[in-house]
């Protein structure tokens, strides 16, 4: 007989209630921290700024990639984006020096971040995700928006709680063009 399993959360919120104990080494990064991150992020206005994570083991084509990018750059708002050595297919993660040159002045690009203390902090303003379960729950406790841009596995169910049910986000489609990261950006930031 297989014994029934349910989702158990957050527990993340643990760590706040109980500060500088054992709870601390529970993190599950498969990544090194970026520790600047939050440094970048106290020279911000609150809920000013894009926080970009495509999680721990997704890929992406070039294409996506800089379609994400010309999007983020578009949107003229300041963006925090997590770009993972292995995040394009068979391929380094290599943005085009262009979009780098015209987002230098209002962006960090990190190779990993403490996410739920960056998603914890004022200058965050809206959350762009694949919306995995880890994610969905520190988002759902910092109190930030979501973009929505889920990939495979639990994502789907997650996004859809997120934009239908309980009104925190909106949707990219899968298919992502740049217009579209541009102006749902804009609308969560602005409107």
């Amino acid at each position: 007989m297989i014994p029934h399993l349910y989702t158990r959360g957050p527990l993340n919120t643990l760590s706040n209630q109980f500060p500088n104990s054992s709870l601390d080494s529970l993190g599950s990064n498969l990544w090194k921290e970026d520790s600047t991150c939050v440094e970048w992020l106290e020279n911000k206005g609150p809920e000013s700024v894009v926080y970009v994570n495509f999680g721990s083991i997704t890929v992406m084509t070039v294409k996506q990639v800089e379609e994400f990018a010309w999007g983020l750059a578009n949107s003229n708002h300041p963006f925090l984006w997590v770009v993972r050595p292995d995040l394009v297919i068979g391929d380094a993660a290599m943005l085009p020096p262009e979009f780098v040159k015209a987002t230098e002045e209002r962006d960090l690009l990190a190779s990993w971040c403490q996410q739920e203390k960056l998603l914890q902090h004022p200058s965050i303003g809206v959350f762009l995700t694949l919306c995995g379960w880890y994610s969905t729950m520190e988002t759902i406790c910092a109190g930030v928006p979501v973009v929505c841009w889920p990939f495979f596995a639990e994502q789907q169910t997650n996004c859809r709680y997120d934009c239908t049910e309980w009104g925190i986000g909106m949707e990219i489609d899968r298919n992502v063009k740049r217009d579209e990261v541009e102006g749902v950006i804009r609308e969560m930031m602005e409107g």
